[in-house]
């Protein structure tokens, strides 16, 4: 089976990824158990905005590890090969090995002990300069394929650079590590002067910090050509949101009509009293088509998927995957039996009355169409808990300590903790669950930690 990650992506979002193979089918569903005292529910959190605003997907073609297995194996032959294969194999190694950059360097961020920072960060910047390299020894040497390697050369380059000087930048400070330090320094001044020596930018955009980055982003969007999926969304239930605005309207209008009729018979003619019943009957039928067309507009879409997704190869715009997709705030009632057992193990403290939000994805990837030599797709989804912490409240207690006869106190944080369910399932397989601990404040995530199921439950692996 394959592995799902779950893990902290910045300050306030959390990341999901997972492989899925040629031909596969998986649904997999996470259940995020909100305490009520985070104020966080239907009432003041949309999920249609939630979903357009704070979660954002990347599916992309995937190789095994970071090993140059385009490079060597693929590379090895130009004579073979188009100059559209092989920009092709290029950007896919480039995005693959950009990727594999932010994954390590964010793992080494939260590294705040030297003891541990530095001979991490004396392992990364080892693999970056083998990596690069071996990279390099592949340049091609016809000109029309030049091109193509000089761009993702060039963003490499600057990309690895600039990890690493953030890494130097905001990593913790410690004397007996300046070697380490040094080593890191001197890669960046040789990846530096490399690019100089290349020509790869003109001394207006190196001078200009706004420039340089706005070109590394291009080249970044280039890189992506080809390897990242091209998504098409589209909003399920339009037509039945149509139909419900229409009934609610016919029933509002229902009653108004026999209230204007007995309203005309109560008041004889046509008098300043009955325009005044009418406008107030009329003023009630604004006030509640809306709340009626709402309640019946969430009595039918609960439990429905919210919008579909189809997945397309870029060059060939042959359809790779097709995904449904759930996103609600759901009643306990319809919570899963699994699920709540799952969260029946929580410590008493933690018991408190939650709001469920659930999200949910259907995949089913297609049997062919797929880039020539590769059979995988990696699908990467974070979620920003910004819209969660917006609510939380500061901490503004104090606790107060005695020594020796002196009184003194220490700010206490506010802090909560989110439990989230994982549901994975593989085609019509069994079911396997994960259960992770989100402990945070309102300005950031503390510790993401994962948790004991029932034993008669079947674990994720991750």
């Amino acid at each position: 089976m394959s592995a799902i990650q779950i893990k902290q992506e910045d300050a306030l979002s959390i990341k999901f990824s997972h492989q899925i193979a040629m031909g596969q089918s998986r649904s997999l569903d996470l259940y995020f158990a909100l305490p009520k005292e985070m104020g966080i529910g239907p009432q003041s959190l949309n999920e249609e905005e939630y979903y357009y605003s704070a979660i954002v997907g990347r599916r992309a073609y995937f190789s095994d590890g970071l090993h140059l297995p385009l490079v060597q194996s693929r590379f090895a032959s130009f004579t073979k090969r188009t100059v559209e294969e092989f920009r092709l194999y290029l950007n896919l190694f480039a995005y693959q090995f950009a990727v594999a950059v932010e994954n390590d360097t964010k793992e080494l961020q939260r590294l705040t002990e030297a003891e541990q920072f530095y001979p991490a960060l004396a392992e990364v910047t080892e693999q970056l300069s083998g990596l690069l390299k071996k990279f390099r020894r592949s340049e091609p040497a016809d000109p029309k394929w030049k091109s193509y390697f000089e761009n993702a050369d060039n963003y490499l380059s600057w990309f690895c650079e600039q990890k690493l000087l953030k890494l130097l930048a905001h990593g913790p400070r410690a004397q007996g590590f300046n070697e380490v330090a040094e080593a890191c320094l001197a890669l960046c001044r040789a990846e530096n002067n490399y690019r100089n020596d290349r020509r790869y930018n003109s001394a207006q955009t190196k001078a200009d910090h706004n420039r340089i980055s706005n070109k590394m982003l291009l080249l970044r969007r280039l890189i992506q050509q080809g390897v990242v999926l091209k998504e098409e969304l589209k909003p399920l239930g339009g037509g039945l949101k149509k139909f419900i605005n229409g009934l609610a309207t016919g029933l509002v209008m229902l009653v108004v009509s026999a209230l204007v009729i007995e309203a005309q018979g109560v008041f004889s003619g046509f008098t300043l009293s009955l325009v005044f019943a009418l406008a107030v009957i009329y003023g009630f039928r604004e006030i509640f088509k809306e709340d009626i067309r709402n309640v019946m507009w969430r009595k039918i879409q609960r439990g429905r998927p919210r919008w579909s997704r189809i997945l397309r190869d870029t060059t060939s715009q042959e359809i790779i995957a097709r995904q449904l997709v759930w996103l609600e705030f759901m009643r306990p009632q319809d919570v899963p039996t699994a699920v709540t057992e799952i969260l029946k193990r929580r410590h008493r403290q933690n018991k408190v009355d939650v709001e469920f939000l659930h999200y949910g994805i259907h995949t089913k990837v297609s049997e062919e169409g797929f880039l020539a030599g590769y059979d995988t797709i990696s699908e990467q989804v974070v979620f920003s808990l910004v819209p969660f912490a917006r609510y939380l409240e500061r901490g503004k207690s104090k606790v107060y300590r005695e020594v020796d006869g002196k009184i003194s106190n220490d700010s206490a944080e506010r802090r909560y903790q989110v439990n989230l369910v994982l549901v994975y399932r593989e085609g019509k397989g069994q079911y396997h669950y994960a259960r992770y601990k989100i402990v945070m404040n309102r300005s950031s995530i503390i510790e993401i930690s994962k948790s004991e199921l029932p034993e008669e439950l079947l674990a994720v692996s991750g």
